[in-house]
């Protein structure tokens, strides 16, 4: 029978430097995210555009937990999978900007981020579309017999579509080195877990296909670091996939511009002040304003930068419209 493991809050997994450094990043990507923001609702940026602010502990930790060389595949909500791999900013701002020095060209867009140099093998606007690619990729990795792992992203909704069962299926028969992390924030875009699942705990989905599956609280980065390096040795050492149902919190509507009216306000207003990973972290350092003003001021610097560096970019070139295209 597949084994169900709760993970407490994770105490002395990381030092104090290393969550710096974590803090560092978590807040680099809210910058980021923010600044997108503000970029859009501008009319600077093309295209449609989601940001997972409230869930910056869940790209920092897993991807602290994994190794360099294992691949994720992230959903529409990806920048920060993408800065937490290791994608320059300059090269995601540049490709929200539609610039040929775009990490995918200018060719994805925010839904469609690639950087196959750094394991981000994309971004998907098609929910759940992740899932079965990358049972593929880690199916590919078990013949290459290549000590590496594939990471899927996807959120609640995802759990409703046939392609989340079918890859699950089969990673768990082929006992493939993938780990299938569910970034559950409580809602299928605008429709709550009541409206949509029967079940609360998403990990029995997982248990259904004898899948061993690890719950952990996505605010707390360390806990969510330590999850994933369990995962990651569990699965690269050939007993199967892993089902990491990590608990978060998106702070923000399902887009740029949603209003929230399937949203109880003063509930949401209570979940800011007291589930933001970047405050609990920063009083977990006991980081002093000096400290954090600081670190602000480095990664606010950085996102300046990416989006000077994607304004002066290169617009592709109108006979490359179709390029790439084979259908």
């Amino acid at each position: 029978m597949a084994k169900v493991e709760k993970k407490a809050r994770s105490e002395g997994a990381l030092s104090d430097e290393r969550l710096r450094e974590l803090f560092r990043e978590m807040l680099l990507i809210r910058r980021f995210e923010e600044k997108v923001e503000e970029r859009f609702r501008a009319g600077e940026l093309p295209g449609f555009l989601h940001v997972a602010i409230g869930q910056e502990a869940v790209a920092s930790g897993v991807m602290a937990g994994l190794e360099p060389d294992d691949t994720i595949m992230s959903t529409h909500r990806a920048h920060g999978h993408t800065l937490a791999k290791g994608t320059h900013p300059n090269a995601i701002m540049a490709e929200l900007y539609g610039k040929t020095e775009g990490c995918s060209g200018g060719f994805g867009g925010s839904m469609h981020l690639y950087d196959v140099a750094n394991g981000m093998l994309g971004a998907n606007a098609v929910v759940g579309a992740g899932l079965p690619q990358v049972t593929g990729t880690a199916l590919a990795y078990q013949f290459r017999k290549e000590d590496k792992v594939a990471v899927a992203f996807f959120g609640d909704g995802a759990t409703n579509t046939g392609v989340f069962h079918e890859a699950l299926n089969l990673a768990q028969l082929w006992k493939v080195p993938a780990l299938f992390v569910l970034e559950m924030n409580g809602w299928a875009e605008s429709t709550p877990m009541s409206q949509h699942l029967p079940i609360t705990d998403l990990s029995q989905r997982a248990v259904a296909f004898g899948m061993h599956s690890i719950d952990v609280d996505g605010q707390d980065v360390e806990a969510v670091f330590t999850a994933t390096k369990e995962a990651r040795e569990y699965a690269a050492s050939g007993k199967g996939p892993v089902f990491l149902n990590v608990r978060t919190y998106r702070l923000v509507g399902h887009y740029i511009g949603d209003p929230q009216v399937y949203r109880d306000k003063d509930e949401l207003n209570e979940l800011r002040e007291t589930k933001d990973p970047i405050e609990l972290l920063r009083a977990r350092l006991e980081l002093s304003d000096d400290e954090f003003e600081q670190l602000d001021t480095e990664v606010t610097a950085i996102v300046e930068e990416s989006v000077a560096f994607a304004k002066a970019g290169t617009d592709p070139a109108p006979e490359d419209a179709l390029k790439w295209v084979y259908a």
